[in-house]
């Protein structure tokens, strides 16, 4: 089994290249099912997350070949329209097939997902919008059989609460049904508004995505096309909150002007953590003389500050002097590292839905388990932030988000290793 080594203590300097968006790639990758023709994707990540998916694809007869950096799929009829168990157990984001195959065929049978323990996050979102668009579900032996008389039926949809997921796999469903749709209070992440770039691309009628309206006018069919999946926003920020945390001066390159423009606003509270733009492509990441700083970040969904940060915050924010809070409202059991930072001698108060962060002026390496994907990022920083050796056990936790994440770092100056245990 593989675990992470790190001696503590270095700057990180250099440039990092920033992969393609894991969280934009998964519901693309799921949209795929929606037509018969050839699509090309580039800019697919190398994580375990997306291998998963890609063998949940091929399970339901697409056709798949890589040839240098991107990727073929040839979505046929498949013989069996069964997400099984062990195969979407790896990851939620495997529930997102389930609007694609009930709008193309019908007929969908999906276990019920697994991923990252941080939290209940249900799939109720999801089958009430299915189901005003016409279809019937049961839930039987961890399984969501779904159906649909006919073709789906565009309706007005109107989410509770904005749900990412729940949102994509709406859309992806109305891009084949019959009338228009209508989603009121979408959520609006970027890898939205990838995803609907792309299905325009094959022939999708969207419009309003970027904002909490979106109206989707359901075509007969869709076509193939080529597409670009957008740079990943949670790890260049992974990337910059390093930077706080260890020092050092760090150029992100493989970027755009939107992960930019939002790392401008939500990180200008920490103001001695300095973000300036390059080009359209790169921008620089310096930490200032630090001083006394007393946030209080509350994690909302976007364009607030991103719950896929939370644990990196935290680990960034252990070595500065001052009192800061975070208030993670997405999710309720996100708090898991906390502990793991505790064994370094972090001062951290958690209460309810908040934890209080009072610097210290060391941490000291330990052997730490990781317990879901951000947080296997968040013990990396404080790792790289420490006096002495750290060892991360279940590093299969960051293979499903971070590609190749301790050779970007090792190349930048830090001494960090992947070894055999």
């Amino acid at each position: 089994m593989d675990v992470i080594e790190i001696i503590g203590g270095k700057p990180l300097k250099g440039k990092v290249r920033i992969s393609g968006s894991k969280n934009a790639a998964l519901p693309i990758l799921a949209s795929t099912l929606l037509t018969n023709s050839k699509v090309r994707l580039t800019n697919i990540p190398n994580l375990s997350d997306i291998f998963s998916m890609i063998e949940l694809l091929k399970s339901l007869n697409v056709k798949i070949y890589k040839k240098n950096n991107y990727y073929t799929f040839k979505s046929d009829t498949p013989k069996s329209l069964i997400a099984s168990y062990e195969l979407v157990r790896k990851m939620r984001a495997s529930f997102l097939i389930l609007g694609p195959l009930l709008s193309r065929y019908g007929y969908a049978k999906v276990s019920l997902p697994g991923g990252c323990a941080i939290g209940t996050r249900p799939v109720d979102l999801h089958l009430e919008g299915l189901k005003r668009m016409g279809a019937s579900f049961a839930i039987k032996n961890g399984y969501v059989h779904g159906s649909v008389k006919g073709k789906l039926k565009g309706t007005s949809i109107n989410f509770k609460k904005k749900s990412v997921g729940a949102t994509e796999n709406l859309i992806m469903a109305a891009t084949l049904a019959e009338g228009k749709t209508i989603i009121n209070n979408a959520a609006q992440e970027p890898e939205i508004d990838d995803l609907c770039s792309f299905l325009i691309q094959i022939g999708a009628k969207i419009k309003g995505y970027g904002t909490d309206l979106i109206t989707i006018d359901g075509v007969k069919e869709l076509n193939g096309g080529e597409f670009q999946v957008m740079p990943d926003r949670i790890e260049a920020g992974t990337f910059a909150l390093s930077v706080l945390g260890c020092s050092g001066d760090l150029i992100l390159t493989g970027v755009n002007n939107e992960i930019y423009k939002h790392f401008k606003d939500i990180f200008k509270p920490i103001k001695f953590l300095k973000i300036k733009k390059i080009d359209d492509k790169s921008f620089s990441v310096v930490k200032a003389k630090e001083g006394v700083l007393n946030l209080k970040v509350t994690t909302k969904e976007y364009p607030g500050f991103p719950t896929d940060l939370q644990a990196q915050l935290t680990a960034a924010l252990l070595k500065i002097q001052g009192l800061n809070e975070i208030n993670e409202k997405i999710f309720e059991n996100r708090f898991m590292h906390v502990g793991e930072l505790r064994r370094m001698g972090a001062k951290i108060r958690k209460k309810g839905s908040k934890v209080e962060i009072t610097g210290v002026k060391e941490i000291y390496g330990a052997e730490l388990m990781a317990t879901d994907l951000r947080a296997s990022s968040c013990l990396i920083i404080a790792g790289l932030m420490a006096k002495g050796k750290t060892i991360i056990n279940r590093v299969y936790h960051l293979d499903r988000g971070y590609e190749n994440i301790e050779k970007k770092l090792k190349a930048c100056g830090a001494k960090i290793d992947r070894i055999k245990k």
